[in-house]
């Protein structure tokens, strides 16, 4: 069952969203063909259309809704932004739509068309020909005008043959109700996809920007501890040098003070790379509450006070979790909501961070990335331990536990 059913659940909302919408589309060009193309057929002993002018109606319609169909799904790849609007295609539908009312009206005045069959023709290729020329437009203003255009040319058209004005009043009217509610129908479903999918990118946006601030935050950090030292070892240097050339014997000192800072340097920048300098657990939940929530999800973060009395080095292995965590959630999947729940105390032999979100393929995405076999590194260092996988329902579960020995219960001061 999960492999015919791996190919829905695999596409992110925006992929859902337009494979459904695609197919609706699709569905139309069949609606089109059954709903008004076989009115050619219709009629009863009431039709006087001829059976040849009645086939050749039939496949004129039939042509119209393949025709239609396809600009409607390029109309779509535009819209999702794989090609261009197809301006030149549009306005191909726009002629060919024209041309299929011209005749069966000319039909209807001059060819033996039945009068209860060409208005249902008409009618239908004019609907449908409005619902997918709408979806190659942006503005709502510009969709408004398709459905006025028909009817007031098709009426118009309808006059000029010296047609009855009781067919003038009725092909306009039903034109433009037919026209509006297709054109309402498409361009909505045009607005709707197109909204999904700037949605899904501004969520691409913000993952790449939590990953971009993750970055800044390291360059500040080494800023911070290579920026004061470096200031630091040049002064002296400088030092050193005008004391050597003095002959002055406080030059050696100067240059043993240098070579101090050089290693406790090379010591601060080991701790920034490898992840270990003391962070605050508690501004790291707050952080990832704001970032999950600013990107639309139900973040709930649920620690206890005690939380901030934890050891140094268990909060920085623990932070590091939380930002992992958080930028997977960001990146992976299609999350709505999300638990962030940290359980420690002083009476607790182990502190343990659970990290739980939605919107997960059932199916693996591939093999496993560095980011969990790193903070396993950096939780070892801790004797602590990470547990990452599926918990069903289509639920991601990240679940850290660093056990609490007499050494690090010890608060710090």
């Amino acid at each position: 069952m999960s492999k015919l059913t791996g190919w829905w659940k695999k596409r992110s909302s925006a992929g859902k969203v337009e494979l459904y919408t695609r197919w609706s589309f699709h569905f139309f060009v069949v609606v089109e063909i059954v709903s008004f193309g076989l009115m050619a057929f219709t009629g009863g002993r009431e039709n006087d259309t001829p059976e040849s002018l009645a086939i050749v109606s039939f496949l004129v319609v039939c042509a119209h809704a393949v025709v239609v169909g396809f600009l409607s799904s390029r109309a779509l790849d535009g819209v999702s932004g794989r090609r261009d609007t197809p301006v030149r295609l549009a306005v191909v539908v726009s002629a060919l739509t024209a041309a299929t009312v011209l005749l069966f009206l000319f039909l209807r005045r001059f060819g033996g068309l039945d009068a209860a069959v060409a208005p249902g023709l008409v009618v239908g290729v004019l609907g449908f020909g409005c619902g997918s020329l709408v979806l190659t437009l942006e503005k709502v203003r510009h969709m408004r005008y398709v459905p006025v255009a028909a009817a007031v040319g098709t009426s118009g058209t309808v006059a000029a043959l010296g047609l009855p004005l009781n067919e003038v009043i009725g092909y306009f009217v039903g034109t433009l109700l037919m026209s509006a509610f297709l054109t309402f129908t498409c361009g909505f479903s045009g607005w709707l996809l197109r909204t999904v999918y700037e949605l899904d990118r501004t969520r691409e946006i913000q993952a790449r920007l939590a990953v971009a601030e993750e970055r800044l935050r390291f360059g500040r950090d080494l800023h911070d501890v290579m920026g004061r030292n470096l200031a630091v070892i040049a002064l002296k240097s400088e030092l050193a040098v005008q004391l050597a050339r003095r002959e002055r014997p406080e030059a050696v000192d100067q240059m043993i003070e240098v070579q101090r800072i050089a290693r406790e340097s090379q010591r601060e920048v080991r701790d920034v790379v490898r992840g270990y300098r003391e962070a605050d657990l508690a501004v790291e939940l707050e952080g990832a509450r704001g970032v999950l929530s600013a990107a639309g999800m139900d973040c709930r973060v649920e620690f206890a006070t005690a939380a901030r009395e934890l050891p140094a080095e268990v909060q920085s292995a623990l932070g590091w979790v939380v930002r992992e965590a958080t930028t997977n959630v960001l990146r992976h999947g299609d999350a709505r909501s999300c638990l962030i729940r940290l359980t420690a105390g002083k009476a607790a032999s182990t502190v343990t961070l659970l990290v739980e979100n939605d919107g997960v393929s059932e199916l693996p995405a591939g093999p496993p990335g560095s980011g969990l076999a790193g903070l396993r590194e950096r939780l070892a260092a801790v004797d602590g331990t990470l547990l990452a996988g599926p918990a069903g329902g289509g639920r991601f579960r990240l679940r850290a536990e660093v056990p609490l020995d007499g050494r690090r219960m010890e608060v710090r001061a």
